[in-house]
């Protein structure tokens, strides 16, 4: 039975195994979590953007030069 575990052919697409698989899984990660950040903050500016001036309507009597009833 040892011998059979012995002459099994390594997988070199094993990332416990191969280093380079690793590294190269871990950096396209970091760059897909990156890319989703960014589109999530994007996205959070846009919907929470400024519409403009509303129109407020101002007390006469708090004007530069207010009018009494």
């Amino acid at each position: 039975m040892e011998q059979e575990l012995h002459h099994a052919r390594p997988n070199y697409n094993d990332i416990l195994t191969s280093r380079t698989s690793t590294s190269r899984f871990l950096f396209y990660l970091y760059v897909a979590i990156l890319v989703a950040f960014f589109l999530g903050m994007c996205y959070g500016l846009y919907v929470h953007r400024y519409k403009g001036k509303p129109n407020v309507e101002i007390p006469s009597n708090t004007l530069y030069n207010p009018t009494y009833k």
